[in-house]
């Protein structure tokens, strides 16, 4: 039995798959809406995939609205921490790893739309795992789905904490700003469709725009005074373990792979998902490569992670209340794409799948509310903004945007032998994407371990569940 044969007994066993007629050559099934029953995965070579959805709440999301989609899931905090990342770097490899990776991620991300564009049956990453390895690859690429996704959206609970700490200049507990962002993100995650939350994501883009071009102006006009100079190599006395942390960073930037099954899964035209991937890749290789060069050169080795604090006090204010939509709307985005895939798989053979109904509604606001609690204990956990964001990276970013879709053209696209002539030019690319991810997996784990034990040790980093 070959993996395409897996997963189609393996999906779902003993459903009765729903079928839907469509210009195209063979019966193929499909997988019905979120808010149906999940069918079965399924190839779909010879399908038109602009035939397959159907008009409903599910299905209204346009290429242009997963482009908003995808940058919001990505520019957000990553944009953030950049310019540091150019600090330990230097500006000459800070602009070539920046453009390097993210050519990188925007190949590996094609590719992913191509998987999901052949299995339509696919309704979020995890299910890719059932293609590679069964039942087993299910729950691997699950744990690791849902892992990431909340250590993401812990992130947005400190950087909310360190925002109103940084407004307010109160002397209140911490922890009690933590807890407001952790409403505000339960509040925001409530909408359960992509279409609906992608409108937020519109006004997500421009808070994060109007946050670093006001500091970026801000410290610029403040450059001969008060920053230190930049340098175009890394500065003096860098370890290994901080030359990572800071590639790793660059990394999370470009770390929105994960979701582009869950947001495709509401195309209402899947095969122009290429359209977006293009946009995203110009947009965010653009935001990242200007951001971190500037505010570096501006700011210097003096700048701080997030970069919003590297202004003075009363531009750092303005600039993180600008920024509160793009930490908040960002961060609610990453809780839907965890709800919906466990209330799906919780709920899948129950009438609580029907979200839309009164037990679906109450099931899934307690799934929103738990998700966004377990966030911030992890947030509380590990309050180490730049860190954190490493270890994502390393952990889970390098394998799901990165190593893991190198193997999926190996094993489900490429059609022959890999060095047939038409082949060798994907063979190339997709053995340097998966290098790259295996390198960052194991380098990136130890060097973000070895950077936020030490800075426990030195204290450096004040203790967990704190003020």
């Amino acid at each position: 039995m070959d993996q395409h044969e897996i997963a189609e007994a393996d999906f779902n066993p003993g459903r009765n798959p729903k079928k839907r007629q469509g210009s195209f050559k063979d019966s193929v099934t499909v997988a019905p809406g979120p808010h149906e029953n999940h069918g079965v995965l399924s190839k779909a070579s010879t399908l038109d995939m602009g035939e397959i959805n159907t008009d409903d709440r599910f299905r209204r999301l346009g290429w242009k609205r997963l482009v908003v989609l995808l940058i919001v899931e990505a520019v957000a905090l990553g944009t953030l921490s950049l310019p540091s990342a150019f600090a330990t770097l230097g500006m000459f490899l800070g602009i070539v790893l920046c453009i390097g990776i993210g050519m990188t991620a925007m190949y590996a991300a094609f590719v992913i739309g191509q998987v999901k564009l052949k299995y339509p049956g696919i309704k979020h990453y995890a299910d890719i795992g059932r293609l590679l390895l069964g039942s087993f690859g299910f729950y691997l690429f699950s744990f690791g789905f849902v892992v990431q996704l909340l250590l993401v959206v812990g992130s947005h609970c400190l950087t909310g904490k360190t925002a109103i700490v940084a407004i307010t200049s109160s002397n209140i507990c911490s922890l009690v700003f933590s807890a407001i962002s952790t409403i505000a993100l339960i509040l925001l995650a409530i909408p359960p469709s992509f279409s609906e939350v992608a409108i937020l994501g519109y006004i997500d883009f421009i808070s994060i725009i109007a946050a670093i071009g006001v500091t970026i102006i801000a410290t610029g006009v403040d450059s001969p005074t008060r920053h230190s100079a930049w340098s175009a190599w890394p500065k003096d006395g860098t370890t290994f373990a901080e030359s990572m942390t800071a590639i790793m960073n660059i990394v999370f930037a470009y770390g929105f792979a994960v979701t582009m099954p869950s947001f495709m899964d509401e195309l209402h035209t899947p095969k122009d998902f290429r359209k977006s991937i293009v946009a995203v890749g110009i947009i965010e290789i653009g935001i990242y490569t200007f951001t971190g060069a500037i505010l570096y050169a501006f700011i210097g080795q003096d700048v701080r992670s997030p970069a919003l604090l590297s202004a003075s006090p009363t531009i750092s204010k303005i600039a993180f209340g600008l920024a509160f939509p793009v930490i908040f709307i960002s961060g609610s985005i990453n809780i839907t794409v965890i709800c919906r895939f466990i209330h799906g798989q919780t709920f899948q053979h129950s009438l609580l799948r029907h979200i839309n109904t009164k037990g679906g509604w109450i099931t899934w606001l307690l799934l929103v509310f738990t998700v966004a609690v377990l966030a911030w204990v992890i947030s509380e956990a590990i309050p180490l903004f730049y860190e954190l964001l490493s270890i994502i990276s390393s952990l889970f970013v390098s394998s799901f945007s990165f190593y893991v879709p190198s193997i999926l053209w190996l094993f489900l696209l490429k059609e022959g032998r890999w060095y047939d002539r038409q082949n060798i030019g994907a063979a190339i690319a997709n053995l340097t994407v998966f290098l790259v991810g295996i390198i960052m997996f194991g380098w990136g784990t130890y060097s973000s371990v070895s950077e936020i034990k030490r800075k426990f040790e030195s204290g450096e980093a004040h203790r967990p569940f704190t003020c």
